[in-house]
Formats: structure tokens, C-alpha cells, sequence
């Protein structure tokens, strides 16, 4: 037996060391040769040490016909090695990459299903690290895209691990064989169409007869990249400190920078800032997108640019910009009549409001802003809303959704603004408290 085939249950047992007190372990299972290896590695680990409870996953592409017996065979592994298997059916937005979609597909499965403590292990192993990095590259991905797979990042409500990173596929092969491992050959990958399997089958052989180590070598210069990226991810949150000051309208729960300490950095820092502030919230622009954010930064004083991107939209108002995504860019439904006053008000998709002391008495409803609305104010007459917003610098993507209160037609109320919300002589303060949600991607 080859030492590298014996060695492979300590190397892995020796990654996994950090997390055997997370609550469960759940493998990636395709039922290929990969993860057949990592599951069987798993499963008599188990068996010798204690560990996490394991269980298996299986995502049903139905790509092709020959995927539907690929459910039963994992099945039947899963059932010899005592290791209790979900099977998920997916459907793929087949797009310009089907590729790609179907990636997006089972990674969202993988999000639904792993809960909080859960560590989803998959299979990935040196040679697919090696092919994601000269993929990127001739793609032209920047550093963070160049770093390739890292061993480990946050996934949904747990954690992804790559336990087999540092492992090559001939030493995976070598475990097969010894073992008498059966596993599934999707057809799929021997179609070069597919960039993959196009560097697979064609790129690397001729790689590897020039240079051996091709493989090895390339994934070393990909954990280099990605040291030198985790830099770039260090020096982004000390820019990023400069710029997360607390605002007027932080009661908004928009996430905001100030625009003046990005402004104040280098091109190439303000890039850098601004890409691992978005990282978690929108999939980045590509270099040429990112005239979008020259526009928005160099637009004149009185300007309301916008730089829209794949998830969301980056709006500059009041010295800072503003990420606003998911209902934040929806149209707002009417409110209508409050009936009873004296419980809160559920907004359609816009969060909820109350009275802060006595609420008003008469016919009340609840509107938004649509244009010419006036408002009475003491000392000052009537007044035109516009104006009013104006002078409390009010962010302009925000005043659609203020909500206005109104008794017997009329404009008696802003909510969450001083002076309008009814603290200027009223026995009340109208209080909203907007929508709390993730801003964008997990």
C-alpha cells in the first residue's frame, strides 16, 4: 500500500481537528470518486475515534438522463456505511453557463440544508484547485477571484470545509483501488465543451509532460494569492474603519460609508475597500464595471448617481453612499387607514408603526410620498414637504418610504423626523422602525 493511501485517514483526521465540536458533519456526497472517498475516509474515522454525528447529502441536478440512478447507487454507499443521506432535488436556471447555474443550484441547496453548527465537508481536491486558478486567470480574475478555493468560509447559518485541498487526485484514486471503492462517472465530464474538463483533458496533460508538478506547483501559488489577498482583506478593514461612522439616518439600518474617507485613498485602496465591503452583500463588478464607481465618486455636489450592480445598488446622498437591496428597491405598498391607533401598524413590506405617548384622535391613514404634499407646521404656515425634506437633508432613496400620517386629509405627521413627527406641540411622537434584512448575499 502506497504511504501517501495510509497517511491519507491521519492527514485528513488532522484538518478536521479544529472542528470536532461543531454539531454535525455533513458530506457533499455526488457519489464520484471524490467524495466517495471523503465519505468512506469519514465514515471509519467514526468508527475509531469520536467525532461529530455524520450525515450525507446528495443534490439532484436532473441534468441529464443518467442522474436519475445516481440518487439509489449513493443510497446503497450510504446504507453499507451507515451514514444517513438527504437527497435534494434542485431545479437550474440554465443560463449563458450552465456550468455556473447549476453550481448556483447546489449551493443553495447546501445553504438550506446546513444549520446552525453544521459543517458541510466537500471534496474538492489539489488538482481542482489547480484548475479553478488557471480557469480564473484566463477569465482575468482580480486577487480575491486568483486566491482560488480557500480550505474554509462561512456557508448559510454553518461552515464549508475542504478537507482535501492539499490532497491530489492520484492519491484519491490510490484509496479507491485499495478499498474497492465503487463509484459514479458523470458523463458530463469528459464533454470539453465544458471549460473545466477542456483544462482537465486537454490543458493539463500537456502541462504535465513539460512540468510533473504542474498541479502542485500552480495550487502553491494559489495559497500565496491567497495570503497576499488576506493582506488586502487587513488593509480594507482599517480603510473600512475610517469610513464606517455612525450618521443622522443610521436609524435607517442601510449600510453606509463615508464618502470623504473613501475619496481620500488611492484608486487601487478604494477598490480594494469597496470590493470587501460589497463581497458579502453583491457578486463584484468586473474591472471594466467599475467606471460605475468612478461616475458615482466624481459626480458633482448636487448629483444622485447610482451604480447599479448585480445585487443592489450603490446611491450617494448626505456625504456617503448607501447599499440598498431587496425591498429597498421594491415599489411601496399603500398603508391605508389605521384602524386602532393604540397598537403598532404592520407596513407592507416596510416594517412597522406606533405612537410614542397618546395617539391622535380622528380618521387617520397612513400614505406615502407622492409629490406636492404640504404640511401645516406652528409659526410657519403651510409649508411644502419637499422643502422640508430638504432641510433635514433627508437621503433621497428614503423619502419614498417615510411614511406620512393623516387625519381627516390632512398632513399632520413625518414619521422619525424631529419637529414634523409630532414632538413639535403634540401629545405623540410617530415612530417607524424599517425592515431588518440581510442586505444582500450571504
Amino acid at each position: 500500500m502506497a504511504r501517501s493511501t495510509v497517511d491519507l485517514p491521519t492527514r485528513l483526521l488532522r484538518s478536521l481537528e479544529p472542528w470536532c465540536q461543531v454539531k454535525s458533519w455533513r458530506v457533499a456526497f455526488s457519489g464520484g470518486l471524490d467524495s466517495t472517498v471523503l465519505l468512506h475516509l469519514l465514515a471509519h474515522l467514526s468508527q475509531r475515534h469520536t467525532l461529530p454525528e455524520l450525515k450525507a447529502i446528495h443534490i439532484h441536478h436532473g441534468l441529464q438522463a443518467a442522474a436519475d440512478a445516481w440518487p439509489a447507487h449513493c443510497q446503497a454507499v450510504c446504507d453499507a456505511l451507515a451514514v444517513p443521506l438527504a437527497i435534494v432535488h434542485v431545479q437550474v436556471e440554465v443560463g449563458a453557463s450552465l456550468e455556473q447555474a447549476a453550481r448556483a443550484a447546489r449551493y443553495g441547496a447546501f445553504i438550506e440544508a446546513t444549520q446552525p453548527g453544521d459543517l458541510l465537508l466537500t471534496a474538492q481536491h489539489r488538482d481542482d484547485q489547480a484548475e479553478t486558478l488557471l480557469f480564473r486567470l484566463l477569465r482575468g480574475a482580480g486577487g480575491r477571484g486568483l486566491a482560488a478555493m480557500p480550505m474554509q468560509r462561512p456557508l448559510g447559518r454553518g461552515h464549508l470545509l475542504r478537507p482535501l485541498l492539499d490532497v491530489s487526485r492520484a492519491d484519491l484514486e490510490a484509496y479507491a483501488r485499495v478499498h474497492r471503492l465503487q463509484w459514479i462517472e458523470d458523463p458530463s465530464n469528459a464533454d470539453p465543451q465544458f471549460s473545466r474538463n477542456y483544462l482537465r483533458q486537454l490543458v493539463f496533460p500537456v502541462l504535465t509532460r513539460r512540468w510533473p508538478q504542474a498541479a502542485t506547483t500552480i495550487a502553491r501559488s494559489a495559497a500565496h494569492l491567497r495570503e497576499a489577498q488576506g493582506l488586502l482583506d487587513e488593509l480594507a478593514e482599517l480603510d473600512l474603519a475610517n469610513a464606517q461612522t455612525s450618521g443622522e439616518f443610521d436609524w435607517l439600518k442601510v449600510p453606509s460609508l463615508d464618502l470623504t474617507a473613501i475619496q481620500s485613498l488611492s484608486p487601487a485602496r478604494q477598490r480594494n475597500a469597496l470590493s470587501h465591503w460589497l463581497a458579502t452583500k453583491t457578486r463584484l463588478p468586473d474591472s471594466d464595471h467599475w467606471s460605475g464607481w468612478v461616475s458615482l465618486r466624481d459626480a458633482a455636489s448636487d448629483a444622485q448617481p447610482i451604480w447599479r450592480l448585480a445585487d443592489g445598488e450603490l446611491h450617494r446622498a448626505n456625504g456617503r453612499i448607501w447599499w440598498l437591496a431587496g425591498y429597498w428597491l421594491r415599489a411601496v405598498v399603500p398603508a391605508g387607514a389605521w384602524a386602532d391607533p393604540s397598537q403598532p401598524l404592520l407596513l407592507p413590506d416596510n416594517g412597522t408603526l406606533n405612537f410614542v405617548g397618546a395617539a391622535p384622535t380622528g380618521s387617520l391613514e397612513v400614505c406615502y410620498r407622492e409629490g406636492g404634499e404640504v404640511m401645516a407646521l406652528a409659526g410657519r404656515g403651510h409649508r411644502d414637504l419637499k422643502r422640508l425634506f430638504n432641510e433635514r437633508q433627508v437621503p433621497s432613496f428614503a423619502r419614498g418610504r417615510l411614511p406620512l400620517l393623516y387625519r381627516n386629509e390632512q398632513l399632520i405627521a413625518v414619521a422619525n423626523l424631529p419637529g414634523l413627527d409630532g414632538s413639535a406641540g403634540a401629545n405623540y411622537v410617530l415612530h417607524w422602525q424599517p425592515v431588518i434584512q440581510d442586505q444582500g448575499l450571504s
